[in-house]
């Protein structure tokens, strides 16, 4: 089973960026559609945004359509997600996930996920 790794997490002010990436090791990623999720402390897990393995197709969440960005290089085998406008909503542990199949937005539809890794928007 492939393994992930997420980086790239920190702290920001409200109305700033972050660019987090995924990585793999054991197996590459470019064969799989990729998803990444959140999950803020006392809340469920929510998804965030989603890309088809080949990059043609994205899918985001309402809370986060016009401010992230999830994309991909196949050839650094790494998946991004670029967070603009921050606010102190969107502080999660955000993780990646393999997508297998079923609805993108589903957590069900992922079989392998990173340790996460920590945003914290400050207001």
């Amino acid at each position: 089973q492939v393994q992930l790794v997420e980086s790239g997490g920190g702290l920001v002010q409200a109305g700033g960026s972050l660019r987090l990436s995924c990585a793999a090791s054991g197996r590459t990623l470019r064969r799989y559609d990729m998803g990444w999720f959140r999950q803020a402390p006392g809340k469920e897990r929510e998804f965030v945004a989603g890309i088809s393995w080949s990059g043609g197709s994205t899918y985001y969440a309402d809370s986060v359509n016009g401010r992230f960005t999830i994309s991909r290089d196949n050839a650094k085998d790494t998946v991004y997600l670029q967070m603009n406008s921050l606010k102190p909503e969107d502080t999660a542990v955000y993780y990646c996930a393999t997508r297998q199949r079923g609805p993108y937005s589903s957590g069900s539809s992922y079989d392998a996920w990173g340790q996460g890794t920590q945003v914290t928007v400050s207001s």
